[in-house]
C-alpha cells in the first residue's frame, strides 16, 4: 500500500526510499521463514527414530543370534536343515540390504543342506553399523572367518553363495583360500549373482556415485535419505514384473535405518573404489581357481548389464558354469524369481 499526502498517493519513488531506509520489517519476514523452513530439515538432519520392525522383519531377528567381531556385534542365522546331509551353505548379501534377502530361498536350501548360515555385515541390517569406520571388503572377509570359527566350522568344507556385494567378499575368501592363508575358510564351492565381478562392466546408480565422491556432501545426503527415495532407487534395479511389494520395501528401509545404517552407506560405497584397486586380486582369485565355479544372472540388471557383462564374464572365466533367468529378472534374482534361483543353485550343487 503507498503512502497518502494531504496531495494524495506519494510517489512510488518516495515509498521504495522510505522502505530502503528502513528495511528491518523486511529483514524480520525473511528470518521467519528461514526458521519455519530450518526447523523440519535439522529434524530430518539430526535424527528420525527408526520405522518399527514388521512381524515377519521381527521373526527373522528373533531367529538370529550375535556374535562379536572385535568389538562389533554381527548378526547371523543359523539354522539345521537336512537329515542325511552334511554339506554347509554361507550366504553372502548384497548392498545395501542384509541378510533378509535370502528369506524367499530360506526353507528350500534347509531340504538340501545340513546347515544353511547368513549373516549382516558390519554396517548392515541388525549388526553394528560403527562410524566413523573405515568399512571394507578386507574386513567383511574377516567377519565371515570369524563367525566359521565361532561356530566351530573352521575345519569344514563351505559353499559360498553370494550377490552384488557379497560376490566380492566372496572373491577375497576365494583368494586367501587358494594362497592357504591361515583361518581361511576351506571353499566347497561358489555361486555368485548378479554382482560388480568386473569394476569395467559395472555401473554404479547415480545416488551411489554422489554418496561415494561427494566428499563434504556425502554425509549430508545419506542423512536426508528418506524412504520415498530409497524405494525408487531400489525399484530401477528391479524388474517392472517383479518390483517389491509396499511391504517388502518397507522391511528394506527398515533394516537399513536400523541402528542409523542410513549414516554409514556413504562409508560403506568405498567398495566400488575397492574393486578398482584390487582388480587384479579378486578377478585373479575366480580365474586361478579349480574351486567348482558358477554364475546365476538377472539379464535384466542395469548395474551388471547385458550382455556386456555377460560376455566378459564367459570370456574370462570359461571353466564356470552359468545359469541366465528370464529375461525380466534383474539385479535381485533370489527375490524376484526365488524358485528359478534356488533351482538354478541346486543343479550346480548337484553336479559335482
Amino acid at each position: 500500500m503507498r503512502t497518502l499526502t494531504p496531495w494524495g498517493p506519494a510517489p512510488l519513488g518516495a515509498w521504495n526510499a522510505r522502505a530502503a531506509l528502513n528495511p528491518e520489517p523486511r529483514m524480520k519476514e525473511w528470518w521467519i521463514q528461514v526458521g519455519l523452513l530450518s526447523v523440519p530439515l535439522l529434524a530430518v538432519y539430526l535424527h528420525i527414530p527408526p520405522p518399527k520392525l514388521s512381524p515377519a522383519l521381527h521373526s527373522w531377528r528373533e531367529s538370529g543370534r550375535y556374535f562379536t567381531y572385535k568389538t562389533q556385534n554381527i548378526f547371523y542365522r543359523d539354522s539345521s536343515g537336512a537329515l542325511g546331509s552334511s554339506d554347509i551353505v554361507v550366504l553372502l548379501h548384497g548392498f545395501p540390504t542384509s541378510s533378509y534377502d535370502w528369506y524367499k530361498i530360506w526353507e528350500g536350501l534347509t531340504q538340501r543342506f545340513h546347515r544353511v548360515i547368513a549373516l549382516d555385515f558390519v554396517g548392515f541390517g541388525f549388526s553394528d553399523k560403527p562410524r566413523p569406520h573405515r568399512y571394507s571388503i578386507f574386513e567383511q572377509a574377516n567377519i565371515v572367518e570369524g563367525l566359521l570359527g565361532h561356530l566351530g566350522l573352521r575345519n569344514q568344507r563351505i559353499n559360498l553363495l553370494s550377490h552384488d556385494y557379497g560376490d566380492t567378499v566372496a572373491q577375497e575368501l576365494l583368494h586367501r583360500y587358494e594362497r592357504n592363508k591361515t583361518g581361511c575358510v576351506l571353499i566347497n564351492s561358489i555361486c555368485l549373482s548378479n554382482g560388480g565381478i568386473f569394476p569395467e562392466t559395472h555401473y554404479p546408480r547415480f545416488i551411489q556415485k554422489i554418496l561415494k565422491d561427494g566428499g563434504l556432501l556425502s554425509p549430508i545426503i545419506a542423512r536426508l535419505m528418506n524412504y520415498y527415495f530409497f524405494s525408487r532407487g531400489l525399484g530401477a534395479v528391479f524388474g517392472p514384473y517383479t518390483q517389491p511389494s509396499a511391504a517388502e520395501y518397507w522391511d528394506m528401509w527398515t533394516a537399513i535405518r536400523t541402528n542409523d545404517g542410513n549414516l554409514v552407506v556413504d562409508s560403506i560405497l568405498q567398495y566400488i573404489n575397492q574393486r578398482k584397486k584390487h582388480r587384479d586380486r579378486w578377478v585373479g582369485a575366480l580365474t586361478s581357481t579349480s574351486v567348482p565355479l558358477h554364475l546365476i544372472y538377472g539379464p535384466l540388471d542395469p548395474v551388471n548389464p547385458y550382455p556386456e557383462f555377460l560376455q566378459l564374464y564367459r570370456k574370462v572365466l570359461p571353466m564356470s558354469t552359468v545359469s541366465v533367468l528370464d529375461d525380466h529378472i534383474s539385479h535381485y534374482p533370489q527375490l524376484e524369481d526365488p524358485v528359478g534361483f534356488l533351482n538354478a543353485y541346486l543343479n550346480f550343487i548337484n553336479s559335482f
